[in-house]
C-alpha cells in the first residue's frame, strides 16, 4: 500500500476507520503523526475486528494489548463517540487521555453550559474542567447518552460503581467521589437534577430506625404508628428528636423486661424502673460516650413517653395501658441557669478580632448575629430579600420562621448592614435551592458556590477570633465562646441601655416575658423598671386576680390613662391602647334592641357623665376615631335615660 493510501480509509478497513480519519485530521496531527496512529489504528483492528468482545477481556490483558500495540488514541476516539462503552475498571488502571476532549465535542453546548454554571458559582477555572473532563466526560462514556440523561439514580448508581472498582486506590476513589460531588451541584444549577446534592448521606427511613433496635415486634408496630402519626404535624427534628427519646424505651424493656411484649401489659413498676435507669443510661447514636445523659435528655425521654402513653389512650388505641401511668411528678426538673453574655472588654476585644479574619462568611456572619441577636438557625435561613429600607424607618432584617415558628423584623445598623452587604455583593448568583420545610426554591443569602453553609464554620470563627483577642478564662485556657452567646450579649446591652421589655421580646422573637428575662441582666434598674411596667400592664389587660379580687382602676386614674377607654353601666373597660380599639365596645347601649330598665337609671347617668368625659379627652388628644364613638354612645344614652324618665 502507498504512502497515500495509508492515511485514508479503504473498503478493506473496520466500518469505523473513516470516521476516525476525519477525527484525526480535525486534531491537526502531522503527516508523520496521522501515518503513525493510522498504522496503529489498522494494526489493532486486525487483531481484534470485534472491539466489543475485546472490551470485555481482564483489565490486564487489555492494558497489555494498550501498552504494545500504542492503540489508545483509537480506543478512546470509540468510547469518546458512543461507539464502545467505557467500564471503570479500565477508567481505574488507564490514563484516560484524550476522552475528554472527544466527549466534550460531541456534546459541545451541553458542556458549554455546564462551564459556564461553575464559573458562576465561583469555581476556579481550573476546577471547572477538571469535574468536566475527568467526572462528566467518564460519566458519560460509561452510560452514554446525554447530559440530560443523567438523572440522580445514574449519579448514584456510577458512585457505587466506583466504590466496587478494584482497579481505584483509596486516594482516586476520594477524588472522583470529590469531583463527582461538584457534578452534582452542576447537574442541579442546569436544571438537569431538580434537587440540590446533599452533602451526607440520605437519613433512615422511620422503618429502618426502629427495625435496628431489637424490642417484641407489637410494641414495635405501636412506637412506629405513633410516630408516623405525629409526624404528620412536626417538623423533621422534632420526629427526629421523638425517635431519640422512645428507642431508649423500648431498648429498656427489652433488656430488663423481655416478657413486657405490648404497651397494654405496661405496669406502673415498670415505669418506675425506666425512670431510674433513664437518668444514669449513658449517650446513644452518633454522641455516644461513657456517661450519663444530660437533665434535658433525660427529662425530653419521660415528656415523650407520657405524650404516647397520654394520646394513644386519647385516640382510643387498643394497645393502650387501662390507667395512666406517668404523672407530673415524674417528670425531671432542669436547671433554669442565666445566659451568659460577654461583659463589655470582651465583647469588644472579640468583635475587633471578627473584623480581622480571613474567612468572609465567618466574618459576616458573625458581625450579623452580634448586630441582629439571631440564632444562628435564623441566621442561616435569610433570604436575598431579607433586608428591607422602610425609608424614614430605616432598614430592618426580616427574620424568617425559626425555633419558635414565628416571624420578625429587627433594626439594622451601619456596620451590621455594611457586613451584609458585603456578603451579598460575594456569594455571586446560583440556581434557587428547595427550602428545607417547604421545598418553595429559595434564594438563601449564605451559600457558596450553590451550597448553603452551616454553622460549623461560625464556631471554628469564633475560636480563632478569640485566639486571636488573646482571651482567656480564669484558668488560663483559650476563653470558650459560642455564637448564641452573642445573641446573650446582644440582649443584654440592649436591656442594660433601657430598652423596654417589650420592645426586647419583639426584637429576639419571645412569646413570653419569662423569655426575654433569660437574657437580660436583671441588676439593671431599667430593666427591672421597665419589666414591673410591662407585667403590671399585662395584668391589667388578663384582668388577673391575684388576690382573689377583680382588678378595677379607680375612676380617676382610668379616665386620666392612654388607654381606649370604654365605660359600661356595671364597670370599667381596661384595654390597652396596643391591642387596639375593641369591635364590641358599647355594643350592647347603641343596639336597637336594647330596653333599659327604671332601676338603672343612676348608673346610665354615672355612664353618660364618664362618655362625655372620655369624649373630651380624646378630642384634646386628637383621637378623631375615639372621638365619634364617644358621642355616638353619648347620644344613645341620652336617648335611653329620655325613655325611662317618661315611663
Amino acid at each position: 500500500m502507498s504512502a497515500a493510501v495509508a492515511r485514508l480509509a479503504t473498503s478493506a478497513d473496520h466500518d469505523w476507520f473513516a470516521a476516525y480519519v476525519g477525527h484525526c485530521r480535525r486534531l491537526g496531527c502531522s503527516d508523520r503523526a496521522l501515518r503513525d496512529r493510522l498504522r496503529c489504528a489498522r494494526a489493532f483492528l486486525a487483531a481484534h475486528p470485534d472491539l466489543h468482545t475485546w472490551m470485555s477481556q481482564p483489565t490486564a490483558e487489555r492494558m497489555v494489548d494498550l501498552k504494545r500495540s500504542r492503540a489508545w488514541p483509537l480506543v478512546v476516539f470509540l468510547i469518546g463517540t458512543g461507539r464502545l462503552r467505557l467500564d471503570l475498571e479500565l477508567a481505574g488502571a488507564k490514563n484516560l487521555t484524550g476522552l475528554a476532549y472527544v466527549v466534550e465535542a460531541r456534546h459541545a453546548e451541553e458542556f458549554a453550559a455546564a462551564r459556564s454554571a461553575g464559573l458562576r458559582l465561583g469555581w476556579t477555572p481550573g476546577w471547572v474542567d477538571t469535574v468536566l473532563g475527568e467526572c462528566l466526560a467518564v460519566l458519560l462514556a460509561w452510560r452514554g447518552g446525554t447530559v440530560t440523561d443523567l438523572s440522580a439514580d445514574v449519579a448514584a448508581q456510577f458512585d457505587e460503581q466506583l466504590g466496587q472498582t478494584m482497579t481505584l486506590s483509596r486516594s482516586s476513589l476520594r477524588a472522583y467521589r470529590a469531583r463527582l460531588a461538584s457534578l452534582r451541584q452542576l447537574l442541579f444549577e442546569i436544571g438537569v437534577h431538580d434537587q440540590p446534592p446533599r452533602r451526607r448521606p440520605w437519613s433512615r427511613t422511620l422503618e429502618e430506625r426502629f427495625i435496628e433496635v431489637a424490642m417484641a415486634e407489637p410494641i414495635r408496630t405501636v412506637l412506629l404508628r405513633y410516630v408516623q402519626t405525629r409526624a404528620s404535624v412536626l417538623r423533621p427534628r422534632s420526629v427526629e428528636s421523638l425517635v431519640n427519646d422512645l428507642l431508649p424505651f423500648a431498648e429498656f424493656l427489652t433488656a430488663h423486661h423481655p416478657e413486657v411484649t405490648s404497651l397494654r401489659s405496661l405496669q406502673r413498676s415498670h415505669v418506675e424502673e425506666f425512670l431510674s435507669w433513664n437518668r444514669n443510661r449513658p449517650w446513644r447514636g452518633r454522641k455516644a460516650r461513657l456517661q450519663p445523659v444530660s437533665a434535658a435528655v433525660a427529662q425530653s425521654a419521660v415528656l415523650s413517653l407520657r405524650n404516647l402513653l397520654e394520646d394513644i389512650a386519647a385516640w382510643g388505641w387498643a394497645e393502650a395501658p387501662s390507667r395512666r401511668l406517668v404523672f407530673a411528678a415524674d417528670i425531671p426538673k432542669l436547671d433554669r441557669a442565666l445566659p451568659r453574655a460577654l461583659t463589655p472588654d470582651v465583647d469588644a476585644r472579640l468583635m475587633a478580632a471578627v473584623i480581622e479574619l480571613s474567612d468572609p462568611f465567618v466574618r459576616s456572619g458573625l458581625q450579623v448575629l452580634r448586630g441582629t441577636g439571631l440564632r444562628v438557625g435564623e441566621l442561616l435561613d435569610l433570604e436575598l430579600n431579607a433586608v428591607v429600607d422602610y425609608g424614614p424607618a430605616g432598614t430592618w432584617l426580616r427574620v424568617p420562621l425559626g425555633k419558635l415558628a414565628t416571624e420578625r423584623t429587627v433594626p439594622l445598623d451601619e456596620s451590621t448592614l455594611a457586613a451584609l452587604d458585603e456578603w451579598a455583593h460575594r456569594r455571586g448568583s446560583h440556581r434557587p435551592i428547595p427550602h428545607p420545610r417547604t421545598g418553595r426554591p429559595t434564594d438563601f443569602m449564605f451559600t457558596e458556590h450553590g451550597r448553603r453553609l452551616g454553622a460549623t464554620r461560625l464556631r471554628n470563627g469564633l475560636l480563632a477570633a478569640t485566639a486571636a483577642a488573646g482571651l482567656h478564662d480564669a484558668a488560663g485556657r483559650p476563653l470558650t465562646v459560642t455564637p448564641h452567646q452573642l445573641r446573650h450579649t446582644y440582649a443584654t446591652t440592649l436591656a442594660n441601655a433601657g430598652v423596654s421589655l417589650q420592645a426586647l421580646m419583639a426584637l429576639l422573637g419571645h412569646v413570653t416575658p419569662e423569655m426575654t428575662i433569660r437574657y437580660a441582666t436583671l441588676a439593671s434598674p431599667t430593666l427591672r423598671g421597665a419589666y414591673d411596667e410591662a407585667m403590671g400592664k399585662m395584668r391589667r389587660q388578663l384582668t388577673l386576680t391575684p388576690v382573689g379580687r377583680p382588678i378595677v382602676p379607680d375612676k380617676v386614674s382610668w379616665l386620666a390613662s392612654e388607654m381606649l377607654k370604654t365605660r359600661v353601666a356595671h364597670g370599667y373597660c381596661s384595654r390597652h391602647e396596643s391591642q387596639g380599639p375593641c369591635p364590641y365596645a358599647n355594643i350592647c347601649e347603641t343596639c336597637d334592641n336594647y330596653t333599659p330598665a327604671t332601676e338603672f337609671e343612676p348608673a346610665l347617668t354615672d355612664q353618660l357623665e364618664d362618655v362625655r368625659a372620655l369624649q373630651t379627652d380624646a378630642a384634646h388628644r386628637g383621637w378623631t376615631g375615639e372621638e365619634e364613638r364617644h358621642r355616638h354612645v353619648a347620644e344613645a344614652l341620652e336617648n335611653h335615660l329620655d325613655s325611662v324618665r317618661r315611663r
